[in-house]
C-alpha cells in the first residue's frame, strides 16, 4: 500500500483529510502501531480524539486497524491530547494515540503517538511508513475494543495534587477546541470562578483559530479581561497541549516567561534540577534558572524531542516557546496545558496581585514567532543548511546550531530554524531595545536573502 511521505512529520503524523490523510491510510497506520506495540510486548493502546469534524471517523478507522493485529484498543472518545497521554499511565497501557490536527487548519487531522512509553518521532515515525509499504504487519484474530471515560480519573488526579490556597477568577478561551469540554470543569474543581469563552467544541472553529501562539487569536480574550474583573486569562490550542496566558491589562505572558515562574516553583522543591527550554526561548531564561539554583539546558524544538531529552537528562521541567510545558515533578513529563494552567493557579493563588507577579518577570523587546513561507516541503531544511554554511555575523558572540541557526549577540539574538510541520522558516528575535532588535532582524534577513533571494515575511519564496 502506498502512503504519502508528506504526512510523516518529525513529531507526529499530519495531513489533509480526504487527500493525504484518509480513513484507509489511518487504518493502515493503526495496523502498524498495533504491530509495533505487540513486538514490544504491549497489548493495549488507548485512543482519544480532539473535536475536529473528521475525528470520530478517523478514530474508528485507527481502532479497527489496531485490533486487526490482535492488539486491544481502549476508546476514550473525545479527549484532550494530554488526557490521552494520561490514560497511558492511569490505565497502564504504556501506549496511546491522540487523533488530532493540533493547531492546523480545520481540514487537517493527524496522530500523536506513544508506544512502550516513548513518544514517536523522526525515524520511529518513518518506520511506520516502511512497515505499511512492505506489509510488515501482524494479522491475527481481532483484539478487544472497550470504551473508557478518562475525564473523572484525570480530574481526580490533578485535584489530589494541585492545591490553590484561594479561589481565583479566570477566563478560559478554548477557541472551540477540545479543551473547552474539560478545562472549565477542571478549574472549578480547583475552586476557581471560571468564565468560559468559546468553550463549545466546534470543529469549524467559528470564532478564531485555536492557536494561542498567535497574538491575533488572543484579542477576544484580551477584550473580555479588560471589560471584566477576572485575574487571569487562559487560552488553549485545538487539542489542549499548549497554553497561552494573558493578564487583565492585556499583556501576553509568552510561554518562555511562564517557564520562569514554573522553574522558580519547581526548583524550590527540587534544587539543582535540570530545566530544559527550546531554542526559540528568551535568553533571559538561562540566568533566571541558574539564579534559582537550577541547571539550564537549551534544546531543539518539538514536543517529542523535548520529552526524549527529559528522559535522557532526568529533567524536572521543560518548556517550549510554542506553549508546550512538560512537568516531570509531580506529573508525568508530557505536555499538558490543562495541568500547566492548574499549576499556575496554585502558584498565583498565593499572592494578592497575580498580574504584578507576571509583569515583574524578566522581559525583553521581542517578536512572537514569525514565519517565512517556502515554495515546497523540504525547502526549509535546504535553506537552513545553506544559511549555516554561508552566513557570517562578525559581531556575534555565539552561533548555536542544534536546531537551525541561533545567533547570539551581546544585546540580543536572532533565530532562523526550519519548521518540522510546514514548509517554512521560523524566525524569532529578541533584544535589549527596539534599535538592537531592528539591527539583529535586519542582519538575519540579509543573510536569508543571500541564500533564498528576496526573503520577506509577507510573501512566499
Amino acid at each position: 500500500m502506498f502512503v504519502p511521505s508528506e504526512i510523516f512529520k518529525a513529531y507526529d503524523i499530519r495531513g489533509i483529510v480526504g487527500q493525504s490523510l484518509t480513513e484507509e491510510i489511518v487504518h493502515a497506520i493503526g495496523k502498524a502501531l498495533g504491530t509495533m506495540a505487540l513486538r514490544q510486548n504491549h497489548h493495549t493502546i488507548a485512543v482519544g480524539r480532539d473535536g475536529r469534524l473528521s475525528g470520530e471517523s478517523l478514530l474508528n478507522a485507527l481502532i479497527d486497524g489496531i485490533v486487526s493485529t490482535g492488539a486491544n484498543a481502549i476508546d476514550l472518545g473525545l479527549a484532550a491530547t494530554p488526557m490521552t497521554y494520561f490514560a497511558a499511565y492511569a490505565l497502564e497501557t504504556h501506549c496511546c494515540v491522540a487523533v488530532t490536527g493540533s493547531h492546523n487548519p480545520s481540514n487537517y487531522n493527524g496522530l500523536k503517538m506513544v508506544i512502550a512509553g516513548n513518544t514517536l518521532s523522526g525515524e520511529a515515525i518513518l518506520s511506520l511508513k516502511h512497515m505499511i509499504e512492505t506489509d510488515d504487519l501482524i494479522s491475527a484474530p481481532r483484539g478487544r475494543v472497550t470504551q473508557k471515560d478518562i475525564a473523572s480519573m484525570y480530574f481526580d488526579r490533578i485535584a489530589d495534587d494541585v492545591k490553590p490556597v484561594r479561589p481565583m477568577k479566570i477566563i478560559v478561551d478554548a477557541g472551540n477546541g477540545v479543551a473547552g469540554a474539560f478545562a472549565p470543569e477542571l478549574y472549578r474543581r480547583l475552586g476557581a470562578s471560571v468564565t468560559p469563552l468559546f468553550c463549545e467544541v466546534n470543529g469549524h472553529f467559528p470564532n478564531h483559530h485555536p492557536d494561542p501562539s498567535k497574538p491575533e487569536n488572543l484579542s477576544a480574550l484580551i477584550d473580555a479581561l479588560k471589560s471584566g474583573d477576572a485575574e487571569l486569562g487562559f487560552a488553549f490550542d485545538g487539542d489542549g497541549d499548549r497554553l497561552g496566558v494573558v493578564t487583565p491589562d492585556g499583556e501576553i505572558i509568552y510561554p518562555d516567561r511562564q517557564l520562569m515562574l514554573f522553574a522558580q516553583d519547581v526548583l524550590s522543591r527540587v534544587p539543582h534540577a535540570t530545566i530544559i527550554y527550546d531554542i526559540k526561548s528568551t535568553r533571559l531564561l538561562s540566568p533566571w534558572i541558574s539564579k534559582h539554583g537550577g541547571t539550564p539546558l537549551m534544546w531543539k524544538t518539538g514536543h517529542s524531542l523535548v520529552k526524549a531529552k527529559m528522559k535522557e537528562t532526568g529533567a524536572a521541567l521543560a518548556g517550549e516557546m510554542s506553549g508546550h510545558v512538560f512537568f516531570a515533578e509531580r506529573w508525568y513529563g508530557f505536555d499538558d496545558a490543562l495541568y500547566s494552567g492548574a499549576r499556575l493557579l496554585e502558584i498565583l493563588s498565593k499572592v494578592k496581585n497575580p498580574a504584578q507577579v507576571l509583569r515583574n518577570l524578566p522581559n525583553a523587546v521581542s517578536t512572537p514567532e514569525l514565519t517565512l513561507p517556502c515554495r515546497q516541503e523540504g525547502d526549509q531544511h535546504a535553506i537552513s543548511a545553506r544559511l549555516k554554511e554561508t552566513a557570517s555575523f562578525p559581531d556575534a558572540e555565539k552561533l548555536i546550531t542544534i536546531d537551525g541557526l541561533r545567533v547570539e549577540f551581546a544585546d540580543g539574538f536572532g533565530l532562523a530554524r526550519p519548521s518540522n510541520t510546514t514548509p517554512s522558516i521560523v524566525l524569532r528575535f529578541e533584544a535589549d531595545n527596539k534599535e538592537a532588535l531592528d539591527r539583529i532582524q535586519s542582519s538575519m534577513m540579509t543573510a536569508l536573502n543571500a541564500v533564498m533571494g528576496d526573503a520577506n515575511l509577507d510573501g512566499k519564496k
